[in-house]
């Protein structure tokens, strides 16, 4: 078994090769696991917008910081229903439904009516993730029976700038919640945000915890930090199109079977930007106007952008396998 400093040097090595050589190699195990073609279509709803008591430096939903984003109440599954219908008959397989608070626990009121809605999505045919916050193993486990596919819940960075980031929770609960979802026999996906003033080791550090992961994450979605006015980030610079590009091939290398989602962020990538990232193995999106509080590009410019790519959506009806 390799030690933690082999396993660090070896996704060093890979992520500084020659960006060409490293794009190729990406290329060459993205086509060896994963239908070249084929780009998962995910909508991200924000269930219950605002007023979180975490003070997450880069989250605009943060009762904390003057961002202009005011608290909301949580949709009931009679509001959720209409979206996610649009949702799918706009070609997405996947519906994530996110909370903005701590986490949810057994018997509550709120994780009830989360609960009822998942049970009323799931109806539909897609899959069905949540990210919830923090949850123990009975929470997961009712998610799971109500229907919940996968549960997102990023790591966000490496555990030595977590602290820099978070205070209110630590890295460990992040790992924690995680092990509940696999345990309950969701998949996982996790991912993080880059652009936080995090280094580059703290990217290759953040992928070395995901793959420590057993299973591996079913997912990892990618987001370039959308710095929001009022947040303590709110000065921080994009993120250079190499670097991301250069993390996605790392990640597909070191992960081959998880798919990479592209997410936040991706209204400041120009269409060559994402067309890099797809070819380095990227093969799933968010898709839809809004993420959680920032923008995304319009369901019309992705298809589009993948038309033009002669990449397709994938398909509905497609299993998911935990893997």
């Amino acid at each position: 078994m390799s030690t933690h400093s082999d396993k660090t040097a070896q996704i060093e090595e890979i992520y500084k090769s020659p960006f060409f050589d490293l794009i190729q190699r990406s290329r060459t195990v993205h086509l060896q696991n994963w239908d070249e073609d084929n780009v998962q279509l995910c909508t991200l709803l924000s269930v219950k917008t605002g007023g979180c008591s975490e003070d997450c430096s880069y989250c605009a939903q943060s009762a904390r910081y003057n961002t202009g984003v005011k608290a909301e109440k949580l949709m009931t599954s009679e509001d959720i229903l209409p979206v996610a219908k649009k949702a799918r008959e706009s070609g997405t397989t996947r519906f994530c439904m996110g909370a903005a608070w701590k986490g949810v626990k057994s018997g509550d009121a709120r994780f009830n009516t989360m609960l009822e809605t998942v049970r009323e999505v799931s109806k539909l045919g897609m899959e069905v993730c949540v990210t919830l916050g923090q949850l123990g193993d009975d929470e997961a486990r009712q998610l799971k029976e109500a229907g919940v596919t996968a549960y997102n819940h990023n790591i966000d960075t490496s555990p030595e700038y977590y602290t820099e980031i978070v205070s209110t929770h630590s890295f460990e609960d992040r790992l924690g919640t995680i092990s509940s979802v696999q345990k309950a026999g969701m998949a996982v996906c996790c991912g993080g945000i880059i652009g936080m003033g995090e280094t580059e080791r703290d990217r290759l550090r953040m992928l070395e915890v995901l793959c420590g992961f057993t299973p591996p994450p079913e997912s990892v979605p990618i987001n370039c930090l959308m710095s929001m006015p009022g947040t303590p980030l709110e000065e921080q610079p994009a993120v250079d199109i190499f670097e991301l590009v250069r993390l996605v091939a790392t990640t597909r290398i070191m992960l081959p079977k998880s798919r990479i989602r592209l997410s936040a962020g991706r209204t400041r990538l120009s269409r060559e930007g994402q067309a890099l990232c797809f070819f380095a193995g990227a093969n799933s999106i968010f898709y839809g106007e809004k993420l959680l509080t920032a923008d995304n590009p319009g369901t019309n410019e992705d298809l589009e952008l993948l038309k033009a790519l002669d990449l397709n959506p994938q398909e509905q009806g497609i299993p998911l396998e935990v893997r």
